[in-house]
């Protein structure tokens, strides 16, 4: 969508609906005054009025609605809290957005809306406060603040209604020749295009505005498209459908893409992935895509897990724990909706994208507990868990991928049980061996709204990995450290490689609407790994 920079006053601006936030213990009328030194002296009293008797306290994403009548161009006002003052960042304006943009989807109907943005008392990350270096994460600026509120908007409008009665259906929903869901995510969005967003309150040259909002809509229309994939049920988002997503994304931005099947994965000797896939009765996909820059040597490897369906294998979950096992694919989710991002916007480092894509089921073939599989480089790994096979998928794509001569890894995957144990649905877990990039991605998720928190790999965990029969084995941390453990299972296929781990087995799906979040899967890492890229 096309969105507009206005540069008219905030009491000048004909809209159907204006949008001003205001800080914690901020004076409405003063805030108003600052924001347009002419606006009415009576619609400020209304305003602070109105808000004294909403009991608006202005948390980040209060909102309370108010009309002008008729005192400024615009009809209604919309005030939005952005919290106190001094840790107001763009995340903050991203969850205001988005908190608007839900707000304004639910009631229907066609609407101009302008939202006059808050450019002072913008703070530094607090990640950023701690690193010794200074970091790209810095929150100031008009050009981040423009891009944060894209993203917010339409996060907020996103919504996964394809299944529901009375709604249109795309044609041949299900079959081979359905379009991709990249194609539906444009057409629904085209369909509802109810909201316009334009934004005023800050002085830039179109271009520099053009080229923020064009940043935020593609990262987080990348982000939607990857919940789009996690919310799709697993009957139909399966490992054959995700490759054709990935030669879709390849094919409209001029990539390379390959598909390894299963008689090519066994040439290569995969016998992680395919003993994954051996319980399955839909096909396994390796898939390969490759990004390159004009004048870059460096190639970042983004790695994810694909299993399009977790039931356990012979492990086999309990009923309740399986309900959302459409969303262990949200590792290739994410991974698939960078790769839009770097195709959109054409970061200066070459990219690698693999996705080990396979379901998990306990068929006549399926692994054994106790069966030994020999890993791509070599390795061998005594199964004692068929449940914990995405370290087993991710072992193969980690080793194809440093033998692509990736320079850099990061691997992005719903892993452990263990990592909602200890952060709950909050933060995603980080690991790695190399410091340096684990830090330089915790800034880009800090600066993309996405959090996360390091988990040591201290070299006792490897004693967790101890087999009898096999160099590996694939769970031995019997309840104790265990998203650690597995870091330490992944960190033997690595080769030494600066490498970084993202367990986001707790953040990648969503109980309720709040913020930037929506119920469902949440694309949870697509900012990450697309702010990191851009920043090379």
């Amino acid at each position: 969508m096309n969105f507009e920079l206005v540069k008219t006053s905030l009491s000048q601006t004909k809209a159907d609906i204006v949008v001003v936030g205001l800080f914690k213990g901020e004076d409405a009328g003063k805030a108003l005054k600052g924001i347009d030194a002419k606006f009415p002296q009576a619609i400020q009293e209304a305003v602070t009025e109105h808000l004294e008797g909403e009991g608006f306290k202005a948390k980040v994403s209060d909102l309370v609605s108010i009309p002008t009548f008729g005192h400024i161009a615009a009809p209604r006002m919309i005030v939005v809290g952005l919290g106190p003052k001094e840790e107001f960042t763009p995340n903050v304006i991203r969850k205001a957005s988005a908190t608007v943009a839900r707000k304004l989807k639910s009631a229907g109907g066609s609407m101009k809306v302008v939202m006059f943005l808050r450019t002072e008392g913008t703070a530094k990350t607090s990640a950023s406060k701690a690193r010794k270096s200074p970091s790209p994460a810095t929150t100031g600026g008009a050009e981040h603040q423009i891009s944060s509120a894209v993203e917010g908007w339409s996060l907020g409008k996103y919504e996964f209604d394809k299944y529901k009665a009375g709604k249109e259906k795309e044609k041949g929903a299900g079959s081979a020749k359905k379009s991709s869901a990249s194609k539906t995510a444009t057409a629904k969005s085209s369909k509802k295009a109810h909201l316009s967003l334009a934004i005023g309150g800050v002085t830039l040259e179109s271009k520099a505005f053009s080229k923020a909002a064009h940043q935020g809509e593609a990262i987080s229309e990348a982000t939607n498209f990857a919940r789009m994939l996690i919310n799709e049920p697993p009957i139909y988002m399966t490992p054959t459908r995700l490759s054709i997503e990935a030669k879709d994304i390849a094919k409209q931005y001029g990539m390379s893409c390959t598909i390894i099947d299963a008689a090519q994965a066994e040439k290569l000797g995969m016998g992680c992935f395919l003993g994954v896939a051996r319980g399955a009765a839909e096909p396994p996909k390796f898939i390969v895509m490759k990004y390159t820059a004009s004048k870059s040597k460096k190639t970042v490897a983004i790695v994810g897990k694909g299993i399009t369906f977790d039931s356990g294998g012979l492990s086999l979950k309990p009923a309740q724990s399986m309900e959302r096992m459409k969303y262990d694919m949200s590792g290739a989710a994410c991974v698939l909706g960078a790769m839009k991002v770097v195709g959109e916007l054409k970061p200066n480092v070459n990219v690698l994208a693999v996705v080990a894509a396979t379901e998990n089921m306990p068929g006549s073939k399926a692994l054994h507990p106790g069966d030994v599989i020999t890993a791509m480089n070599g390795k061998t790994v005594e199964v004692n868990n068929t449940d914990a096979e995405g370290r087993l998928v991710l072992a193969d794509a980690l080793t194809y991928a440093v033998g692509q001569k990736a320079d850099e890894l990061i691997d992005v995957a719903t892993l452990t049980g263990a990592v909602v144990t200890a952060l709950g649905r909050v933060a995603a877990g980080i690991m790695g061996s190399d410091q340096d990039l684990i830090d330089r991605v915790m800034d880009s998720g800090e600066k993309s709204g996405e959090k996360f928190w390091q988990l040591p790999l201290f070299d006792e965990y490897k004693q967790a990995l101890h087999s009898d029969v096999a160099d590996l084995i694939n769970a031995g941390a019997r309840g104790e450290a265990g998203s650690s453990c597995a870091g330490m299972f992944l960190k033997e296929f690595v080769d030494g490689k600066p490498w970084a781990h993202l367990d986001i087995a707790g953040v990648a799906w969503s109980d309720k609407n709040a913020n930037d979040l929506n119920k469902g899967g949440t694309g949870f890492g697509v900012r990450t790994l697309s702010t990191y890229l851009l920043s090379h």
